[in-house]
Formats: C-alpha cells, sequence, structure tokens
C-alpha cells in the first residue's frame, strides 16, 4: 500500500486548511505585534483574512486587507512584499513542515463581495422575486 495519497476532492483537504489557518494566525499576530523591522509595515493596522495553500503546501497565498481603509492595499502588499522574507522566517518557526511555504499577497475582496451581494438582493426584482417564492411557500403549507 503507498504512503503517498492524493487528494481527490473539488475543494482543499482538511491538512491543506489546517495549515493555511496556523499560518493565517500567526502572521496576524505577527502583524499585531508589529515584529517585523519595517517602520512603514509596523505602523499599517493590516487584516489576514484567509490563507489558502497550494495541493503540495509549498505555496501559501495569503488575502490581506488594511483596516478601515488606512492605506491603499497596493501598498500594504508591497510593504508585505518586500518583508516576504522575515515573515516567512516568523511563520516556519511556529510550525513543523517540511518545507517554508512561499508567501503570495493578494488583496481580500471579500468584503466586496459582500458588498455586491446586499446590492443584489436590495435590487426591486428580487426583492419581487423573493417575495413570489415566500408566497408560493405559504400557499404549500395551507
Amino acid at each position: 500500500m503507498s504512503n503517498k495519497r492524493s487528494h481527490t476532492g473539488s475543494g482543499p483537504s482538511q491538512r491543506q486548511l489546517r495549515v493555511g489557518e496556523l499560518i493565517r494566525r500567526t502572521l496576524a499576530d505577527v502583524l499585531n505585534r508589529a515584529e517585523i523591522h519595517d517602520p512603514e509595515l509596523n505602523a499599517m493596522s493590516i487584516t489576514v483574512g484567509e490563507v489558502s495553500m497550494s495541493n503540495d503546501l509549498k505555496v501559501a497565498t495569503v488575502y490581506v486587507m488594511p483596516l478601515m481603509g488606512s492605506v491603499p492595499v497596493e501598498s500594504a502588499i508591497a510593504a508585505l512584499a518586500r518583508n516576504k522574507a522575515e515573515l516567512r522566517h516568523r511563520v516556519v518557526d511556529g510550525l513543523t513542515l517540511k518545507y517554508a511555504p512561499d508567501l503570495r499577497f493578494r488583496p481580500d475582496e471579500t468584503f466586496d463581495r459582500l458588498d455586491e451581494t446586499r446590492r443584489l438582493f436590495s435590487d426591486p426584482a428580487v426583492l419581487r422575486d423573493l417575495g413570489a417564492a415566500d408566497l408560493d411557500q405559504a400557499g404549500d403549507e395551507e
């Protein structure tokens, strides 16, 4: 029997999720405590929303967003990218992985998608359709 198991599901494996969450927490702690030797980065309040791992756990895509729009997201990503080696070192210290994952920083668009969803649900046509669906369900229950 082979020791190598491949994940054939459509989503990430439990190990990918677990490692991603550990990296997210570690990065959030490091950024919160301002442990990096970059005054510009330490002056920013950055939220680490999610970390997704590649199948081989060698690449971590980190989704970040500056709090309250304090700085442009591009500036935050540039500051994080400048300090990628030190951040990577801090992450590896807290984990027992065979390889130190390469950190790639991307803007977190979760809030933008949430705003778009709210806008869609407030559309009169959608409200009309949802109201008709509620009436259909009420009629079926009687």
